[in-house]
C-alpha cells in the first residue's frame, strides 16, 4: 500500500487551538472529512485515511480536548463541538466535503447538517451516536456529575486502555500507548465529562437526530455502518434509523464491534469509496409518518 505523506497544521478557531492532518491530493473530488468519537484522535483514522486518498484528498481533525487540540475550559456540549467544526471548515478553506463521523463524531456530523448542510455532499454515520437511546453502561456512569470531571483525570490512560479493549481486533498495543499519552493531558477528563453530560444520563443517550432532522430542508445520500458485535451502541439501532430514511444504506459488518474503522479499515474503506463515487445514490428523505 502506498505510502502518504501526513501534513500536521494547527489553526486557531473561536479561541480553541484545533490540530488537523490531511493526506492525499486535492482532486476533481471533494475532500472526506473524517470525525473521531469520545476519548479518541485523529490518529484512530489512519488506517482508512490511507486507503481512501489514492485518487484525493483526506482530512482529520483532533475535536477540542482530544489528541493535539486544545482543552479549554469550555461547556463541550454536542452544538458548541458542532460550531467549531462547522468554523474550522471554513477556516481551512473547505467549502464542500463529504464526511465521515463516528460514534460522537457520528453525532456531530448529523449536528453539521443544521448548522451548514450547504458544506455536505454525502453523510457517512460508523456506530454513530445520536440515532436511540441505547449506550454502553460506562458511559452512563461517566456522565454522573463531578465525578469524572474532578476525579478522572489520574484514571483517563487506564480507561482508554480499558476502552480499546471494546475493538475486536485491529488497535495495536503501539496505538494504545499513543492515545493514552495523548489522553493523559491536562483537561482531557473535564472535555469528556461535559461531552458525555450533554449527549448522555443515567438512562442513556438524551440527543436524537431525528427530533431536529424536520429542520432540515434537503438531506444529502446517507450511508450508515455498523457492526453486529457492537456492544457500546446497539446495532438494532442504526438499522432502525437508516429505516427512517428513504434512499439511505444500512451496511452491517459481521462478527464486527464498535471500532469498524480499526477492526476492517479496508473493507470499510471501500464501501465508503463506493457510496462516494456512485453517482445514482439519491439524497435521503425523511419516511413519513
Amino acid at each position: 500500500m502506498r505510502d502518504f505523506e501526513r501534513r500536521e497544521h494547527f489553526v486557531d478557531v473561536d479561541g480553541v487551538r484545533i490540530h488537523w492532518v490531511d493526506v492525499g491530493e486535492a482532486s476533481d473530488a471533494p475532500p472526506i472529512v473524517l470525525i473521531h468519537g469520545l476519548n479518541n484522535s485523529h490518529l484512530s483514522w489512519w488506517q482508512v485515511a490511507r486507503r481512501l486518498a489514492v485518487d484525493r484528498r483526506v482530512v482529520m481533525l483532533d475535536l477540542p480536548g482530544h489528541g493535539q487540540s486544545g482543552r479549554p475550559d469550555a461547556s463541550y456540549t454536542l452544538q458548541w463541538h458542532t460550531q467549531i467544526v462547522a468554523r474550522w471548515l471554513e477556516a481551512i478553506g473547505i467549502e464542500r466535503a463529504d464526511i465521515v463521523g463516528h460514534s460522537f463524531g457520528g453525532g456531530i456530523a448529523q449536528m453539521l447538517l443544521l448548522e451548514c448542510v450547504e458544506r455536505i455532499r454525502r453523510l457517512v454515520l460508523v456506530a454513530s451516536g445520536g440515532l436511540g437511546r441505547g449506550v454502553g453502561w460506562w458511559l452512563r456512569v461517566a456522565s454522573l456529575p463531578g465525578f469524572v470531571e474532578y476525579l478522572g483525570q489520574p484514571f483517563m490512560a487506564l480507561g482508554t486502555r480499558l476502552a480499546l479493549r471494546g475493538a475486536r481486533s485491529g488497535v495495536t498495543q503501539q496505538d494504545v500507548r499513543d492515545l493514552m499519552l495523548l489522553n493523559s493531558r491536562s483537561g482531557t477528563a473535564r472535555a469528556f465529562a461535559r461531552s458525555v453530560r450533554d449527549v448522555i444520563d443515567w438512562r442513556g443517550q438524551r440527543r436524537h437526530f431525528l427530533h431536529r432532522a424536520h429542520d432540515i430542508e434537503v438531506l444529502p445520500p446517507v450511508l450508515v455502518l455498523w457492526g453486529d458485535r457492537d456492544t457500546l451502541i446497539p446495532f438494532a439501532e442504526g438499522r432502525a434509523f437508516a429505516e427512517s430514511l428513504e434512499g439511505s444504506i444500512f451496511q452491517a459488518f459481521a462478527g464486527s464491534g464498535h471500532y469498524l474503522h480499526n477492526e476492517r479499515p479496508e473493507e470499510l474503506a471501500r464501501v465508503v469509496r463506493d457510496f462516494l463515487d456512485d453517482p445514482a445514490i439519491p439524497s435521503a428523505r425523511l419516511r413519513r409518518p
